[in-house]
């Protein structure tokens, strides 16, 4: 169990965390979780994101086979808001998202992707999740402030030469992040959150680091408890208060939030599309011979009454 939450946590926070050793985290979830998307349909990312932020997926309601068509993620970020960085500095939210398609969907090759949905991608860079799950794409973290929408170019597999594919309604799992999150992948807290007091007691003492952060001392009568506190967060007690057991010594620093969503799409067979133009034209022709029937009918009862 704590395996399964540590890959989970090391997933999250390597798509989101922006730190000098980002990129080792992805590469941690991807050789060791091999799922992103849980058996009861959360994503992992929620596991280390706590607060929860809404994200919105656009699809077109059904492809053709083999066609490249676009999947819009739209993460809403507060321009405004500040984040705590790893260094206890604030900075802009950065993003990221994960698109986890049906078996067979991928990522569409450059040169198959038309120049008016190049614009669109603009510089985004987008990783498959494993060499097995070339269906699941991940993208972060990126700055916020330039891609609040971010347009996935995927390809449709075709059932004719793939035969495991089939013409049917799929589901397509998206979640989307802003800001970092909230543990680490050792399952540690990172410093965008609160911290409490881990014993009841008079605050003795408040010491500033040197790197950063302080050391804050509970007096508990029979010991003296040090709660390190790491930097950027702003502390809220102050020395000769009396404090409870997670008693909140800090702020909540934490301006970002992680939320999921899901569509379908349908994978449509060609040759039903031309079998319902051939029914349209055929019905469409009916029409027109009855109408011209009927024409026909009021002439001969004309001349009928005028003879």
């Amino acid at each position: 169990m704590k395996n399964t939450i540590q890959k989970a946590l090391g997933f999250a926070f390597g798509l989101f965390f922006i730190s000098s050793s980002a990129n080792a985290y992805p590469l941690y979830a991807q050789q060791n979780y091999e799922n992103p998307r849980e058996p009861n349909g959360r994503i992992v990312c929620a596991n280390c994101h706590l607060a929860q932020k809404p994200v919105e997926l656009e699809i077109p309601q059904a492809v053709l086979p083999d066609t490249v068509f676009e999947a819009v993620v739209k993460i809403p970020v507060d321009l405004q808001a500040k984040q705590v960085l790893g260094n206890g500095k604030k900075g802009g939210l950065n993003v990221g998202s994960v698109l986890i398609l049906p078996d067979g969907f991928k990522l569409a090759p450059p040169d198959r992707i038309p120049e008016e949905m190049k614009k669109k991608v603009g510089k985004a860079y987008f990783n498959e999740y494993s060499e097995t799950r070339k269906n699941i794409l991940i993208i972060g973290p990126v700055p916020g402030k330039k891609y609040q929408e971010i347009t996935f170019p995927l390809l449709a597999p075709d059932p004719a030469t793939d035969k495991s594919i089939h013409y049917l309604k799929y589901p397509i799992y998206v979640g989307g992040n802003r800001g970092r999150g909230q543990v680490y992948p050792d399952g540690t807290k990172s410093n965008n959150n609160v911290f409490n007091a881990s014993a009841a007691g008079r605050i003795s003492d408040i010491k500033e680091q040197e790197k950063g952060g302080f050391a804050v001392s509970i007096d508990t009568g029979s010991e003296t408890v040090i709660d390190q506190i790491p930097a950027g967060l702003d502390i809220l007690v102050k020395i000769g208060q009396t404090v409870g057991t997670d008693t909140a010594l800090t702020n909540n620093p934490n301006v970002g939030g992680f939320g999921q969503t899901e569509g379908e799409i349908v994978l449509q067979n060609p040759a039903r599309i031309q079998g319902m133009l051939a029914f349209f034209v055929g019905a469409l022709a009916t029409q027109v011979m009855l109408v011209l029937k009927k024409k026909q009918y009021e002439k001969v009862q004309l001349a009928e009454m005028n003879f």
